[in-house]
């Protein structure tokens, strides 16, 4: 048990990594797939083709994949070699990106014609009935998928390790190949829940904040 525990600063030391990889592609890819959402819904058909295209590319392929991609094959057409952690960062950004890209455009379709015509009868501009109509009840629907897919985002990271970036489970699976036990691994899934647990807190705070943009309230 002692061998185990002094591994355990180890193993926090990849969970700082964990949390850079986490926070980076959600401050990253939350505002990037907004406007790919609004592309794709846009009436000018090239726009709408390259962002539906980004988006079934970056959805219909596996995240390990597009990981190699730019570490090994785009620095061969490129001449352009990353860093194992910008590697990482870059991918997971496109990636999640594409998720939530669909997730919002999925929001912003689900919102009544009503809203619109309202805000229209009102005087509102479109710029004005997007930003202060349309994306705050958007964000209300969306929540739970965006927390879903964030949930989906911390056990993700593990795949970093594929490409030598000592994240938590790269950390713990050196730790459970140098001691030959297995406890390790139950540490890295208490630490695992934890991230969960507090997402989880932050997702429930968010959800009564946005509560107060129900449709029915605004109009």
């Amino acid at each position: 048990m002692d061998k185990v525990l002094g591994f355990l600063p180890f193993m926090l030391e990849g969970s700082v990594v964990t949390i850079e990889i986490f926070v980076l592609t959600l401050v990253l890819s939350l505002p990037l797939g907004l406007p790919v959402a609004l592309g794709s819904n846009s009436r000018f058909k090239p726009l709408s083709f390259l962002c539906k295209l980004y988006v079934f590319v970056f959805r219909g392929t596996p995240l390990l994949l597009q990981m190699w991609f730019f570490y090994f094959l785009f620095p061969m057409a490129f001449d352009w070699k990353l860093q194992a952690m910008s590697v990482v960062v870059v991918t997971y950004v496109l990636n999640y990106a594409a998720y939530f890209a669909e997730i919002y455009r999925g929001g912003i379709n689900s919102i009544d014609r009503g809203q619109y015509e309202a805000a229209h009868a009102l005087g509102l501009s479109k710029r004005q009935t997007m930003i202060d109509i349309i994306l705050p009840q958007t964000m209300k629907a969306i929540l739970p998928p965006i927390v879903n897919e964030a949930i989906v985002l911390v056990k993700d990271t593990a795949l970093a390790s594929s490409l030598a970036v000592i994240e938590l489970m790269k950390a713990t699976n050196s730790a459970v190949n140098r001691l030959t036990d297995l406890t390790p691994f139950f540490y890295a899934a208490i630490i695992y829940l934890i991230m969960t647990f507090v997402l989880t807190l932050v997702a429930g705070k968010l959800e009564k904040f946005f509560s107060r943009y129900d449709a029915k309230e605004e109009w």
